[in-house]
């Protein structure tokens, strides 16, 4: 219980926030993957979302501009969303800053496993069902959890800047280096950043192969236990925060009765 507070509290290590990086970044490839095969898009890749807009433009093909837009309007608008939970989190002081949008992203998941078939006909006035909006929501919400976490090292739903930054560290540990180079103009691959990248990057992968097989085989019901580990994230500096609040309330509503008696 100590370790899933700090995990989620507003208190950040780089360890915690490596540990953390990596479970959403299992969770991102699995909803990432099992949403393909239920909707035939990926809703976290916003650079295919965006550059479809401008070739269905030029195509005609104006209702897959909407749905283009509608994605791309719902994952910022759940990049948004942990902007204001985490926000209003920190004024009110709280243990658990980062794990209000962590519960908001369980509930949803929740929600979508035991309603998906709902959701996919439920339609919308951007040309794509709920579903597709949904998921491209989750997939906002989340990346900028980790996001403002680790100030922006740190990214879990799209693996563009990830793989961008594994082959920076790559062809700086194979620069030829001469010899009798002062050791400060030695060029030198940043052995932490190249491991912390190569762990998400196969975090990914492992939650789209578990993801793809779980859609597949078992349905909708599948991202429920991804949705239960992100409430045992969630959960414990919420619970936390809501018992020193009832503390505060408690000794609060004492005092008062005792100046009435007096």
């Amino acid at each position: 219980m100590r370790l899933l507070r700090h995990l989620t509290g507003r208190h950040r290590t780089p360890v915690t926030n490596r540990t953390l990086g990596l479970l959403l970044a299992f969770n991102a490839g699995a909803v990432n993957a099992g949403g393909f095969l239920v909707v035939g898009m990926y809703t976290s890749h916003m650079t295919g979302i965006v550059s479809s807009v401008g070739d269905n433009l030029v195509l005609g093909q104006l209702a897959l501009v909407l749905g283009a837009l509608g994605t791309l309007w719902a994952f910022m608008s759940g990049a948004g969303s942990t902007a204001i939970l985490v926000n209003w989190a920190r004024h009110q002081r709280l243990r658990g800053t980062f794990a209000l949008p962590l519960l908001l992203e369980a509930v949803l998941m929740l929600l979508f496993g035991l309603m998906g078939a709902i959701t996919l006909t439920w339609h919308t006035p951007f040309a794509v069902p709920l579903t597709v909006l949904l998921l491209a929501y989750l997939m906002g919400l989340q990346n900028a959890v980790i996001t403002k976490m680790s100030s922006a090292e740190i990214r879990t739903t799209h693996m563009t800047g990830i793989c961008t930054d594994i082959g920076i560290e790559l062809g700086k540990a194979l620069y030829w280096n001469r010899s009798g180079k002062p050791a400060r103009e030695q060029v030198r691959a940043n052995q932490r950043r190249l491991r912390l990248f190569a762990s998400l990057l196969l975090m990914f992968m492992a939650g789209g192969v578990v993801g793809a097989a779980g859609f597949k085989y078992v349905g909708f019901i599948w991202v429920v236990p991804l949705a239960t580990v992100l409430l045992v994230l969630s959960l414990p500096p919420l619970t936390a925060d809501f018992d020193r609040l009832a503390l505060a309330w408690r000794r609060s509503h004492s005092h008062d009765h005792a100046g009435h008696d007096r």
